[in-house]
């Protein structure tokens, strides 16, 4: 059966963003073609939608749909006069949110975070939203630790994400994260979007231009992926991009929005994971490959980043595992 996405249409709806989710996941399909996800969108009462813009949508579900969804999705909705005023959700909206299966995941595309606050499925969890909007959340919802510096947050059963185009980039990671990076590449070719962007990524955030834009750091980032396996300091880049190391970490930040360290860490990781998903190679052989250096320290990020081992998240995306005779491989 294919993994069910409910999709929740509230008036006031983004049209852009309701449309997220259907076409992320519906780009989804197996070795044969056949789709991995089906989606729908219901409404409050199975009504038509107002939408934000100059036109209203006909939806064939009620939101009795949400109680057998395996993924539900609440399209971007601004939050309304009384729920700023109140921090509660509508009557009807939290009847709706009421139906959702306890084992079902939970997804917010921007500024609906706040409807997931107000019904306390963010309360003592972090979470995000639209950069512009994150003083007003944090003062209505003082409990949820909100970042205003990453395109999408995964606490596992629930997750949000960022303005506009970041609604992609939280749905392709579902995507990966329960078909692996191939099934979830070929998903943003058929989107024609970048196939990955990390969750900590910097949100598009007003920011003045940087003195001198054109001493970019993109030649030393493309310096640094091809020597991932060599251990690379600030002090390499740094000189290779020809500055001083705080006017690299600061043109850096400004092009990135993360620091270098964590930048490469974030490039390391996504490399383990290809490797993981994509070949039998050992942990250990992984771990050098990617400049961990060696398997207990692929093990500590990987637990720290994703909350499993190299070796969980590899039977979790099915590829095979490595074989010895006789042996256990080492670093397993």
């Amino acid at each position: 059966m294919p993994h069910r996405v409910a999709v929740l249409a509230l008036d006031g709806v983004v049209p852009l963003d309701l449309g997220i989710p259907a076409r992320v996941f519906n780009g989804a399909c197996d070795l044969d073609g056949a789709r991995l996800y089906s989606v729908e969108t219901c409404s409050l009462g199975g009504r038509p939608v107002r939408t934000s813009e100059d036109f209203r949508i006909v939806v064939d579900h009620d939101e009795s749909l949400l109680e057998t969804a395996d993924t539900v999705v609440i399209a971007t909705q601004e939050p309304t006069e009384d729920l700023v005023a109140t921090g509660k959700l509508p009557e009807g909206v939290a009847a709706a949110l009421d139906r959702i299966p306890p084992e079902a995941r939970v997804v917010s595309l921007c500024t609906s975070a706040f409807l997931l606050a107000a019904a306390g499925l963010l309360e003592g969890r972090r979470a995000t939203t639209h950069w512009a909007l994150c003083d007003l959340f944090t003062r209505l919802f003082p409990g949820v630790e909100v970042d205003p510096d990453v395109l999408f947050v995964d606490n596992g059963r629930v997750l949000t994400s960022a303005g506009g185009a970041a609604g992609i980039d939280l749905c392709l990671h579902l995507v990966r994260l329960d078909h692996g990076s191939a099934v979830a590449g070929a998903a943003a070719r058929r989107c024609v979007v970048a196939p990955w962007r990390e969750g900590g990524q910097a949100q598009f955030i007003e920011h003045p231009v940087p003195a001198d834009a054109d001493r970019s750091t993109s030649a030393t980032r493309q310096w640094a992926l091809g020597r991932l396996a060599e251990p690379i300091t600030l002090e390499d880049m740094a000189r290779h991009a020809h500055m001083s190391e705080r006017t690299f970490t600061r043109r850096f930040r400004g092009e990135v929005g993360t620091s270098p360290l964590r930048w490469l860490l974030q490039r390391r990781l996504v490399q383990a994971r290809d490797l993981l998903e994509s070949t039998d190679l050992t942990v250990a052989r992984i771990a050098t490959a990617c400049g961990f250096g060696d398997p207990v320290a692929l093990r500590k990020h990987f637990h720290t980043h994703l909350g499993l081992s190299p070796l969980a998240y590899r039977r979790a995306h099915c590829a095979p595992e490595p074989e010895r005779a006789g042996a256990t491989a080492p670093g397993r």
